[in-house]
């Protein structure tokens, strides 16, 4: 009885952390719907959507596809896990718990925001079939880093502060994630078990040098998370005005080499890779978005 009522203790601890998600012993339930509701959707993946560059995004194709639900009565649009993908580029086996997928930055978006010309987006044709990230992954991630380097040189200065703001708020997570990612193109996508071992150990004298040496490439995966949240803000708010509701999905697992950050969280561990008792922060992608 002792252990049930530790476990029950838990999980009221964690339905209250989660706000509109109760969480009992014998089920998980959301808010009801009332007892006549009735109402359809469509799952798509954000990336399946039609897109002349490769992959599809949170862009005007977006838009285009809501209008299409909406016109033909559908009430959801359901999208697998949105975080950054690793071997295999499987959704359900993100490199975080709470970054996004800067793949799915729309250049279209970028080119309106004056952060990139339409000639930087000049490319070869991609495969209209499928989705080749060999391809699509060097290609979006030039775009990204011309995007930072224009934002670098004063281009659109009016979005610093949204730009700082955002850092504070998510800097939990951002900063590490960042430099993770920074980390793993220094070594040449090694496992993080073979970078040096005052990395692996996390040694904060060697943390602080490589923040140093990394600051660019540390910069520009900030600003383009920083900009993945604000194309899908946009998205989110225009399914409002259409009446169409979006939801999310949780990952199966987290990578065991996925970034955790260390810092101020009590659930978070001292290492590289990802944890379960992070599902929680996942719900900013798996929640309905309304």
């Amino acid at each position: 009885m002792k252990e049930r009522r530790t476990d029950e203790s838990w999980q009221g601890n964690r339905a209250s952390e989660l706000g509109t998600v109760r969480v009992s012993r014998d089920s998980v339930s959301v808010p009801p719907f009332p007892t006549d509701y009735r109402a359809c959707g469509i799952l798509l993946p954000v990336s399946s959507l039609p897109s002349p560059y490769g992959i599809g995004d949170f862009g005007p194709v977006a838009l285009s596809w809501i209008n299409r639900l909406c016109q033909a009565g559908q009430s959801w649009w359901q999208v697998l896990p949105l975080g950054p993908t690793g071997y295999g580029n499987s959704p359900y086996q993100p490199l975080s718990s709470f970054a996004g997928n800067a793949l799915l930055i729309s250049p279209d978006w970028l080119i309106e925001d004056e952060l990139l010309e339409a000639r930087d987006c000049a490319h070869e044709p991609f495969s209209a079939a499928v989705v080749d990230y060999d391809a699509v992954t060097p290609f979006k991630y030039r775009l990204l880093e011309k995007t930072w380097a224009n934002f670098k040189t004063g281009i659109r200065s009016d979005l610093r502060l949204a730009y700082e703001q955002f850092c504070n708020d998510h800097d939990y997570w951002l900063e590490d994630y960042a430099l993770f990612r920074a980390l793993k193109v220094k070594f040449d996508n090694a496992h993080y078990l073979e970078w040096p071992t005052g990395l692996v150990q996390r040694k904060q004298a060697m943390l602080d040098r490589v923040r140093r040496e990394l600051a660019d490439q540390i910069g520009e995966t900030c600003f383009a998370q920083f900009l993945l949240f604000r194309q899908v803000d946009r998205l989110r708010r225009y399914a409002r005005r259409r009446g169409l509701k979006l939801v999310g999905d949780m990952p199966l697992q987290f990578l065991n080499q996925a970034q955790s950050t260390g810092r101020g969280r009590r659930d978070c561990s001292q290492k590289w890779y990802g944890s379960w008792t992070q599902c929680r922060w996942f719900l900013f992608w798996a929640r309905v978005l309304v």
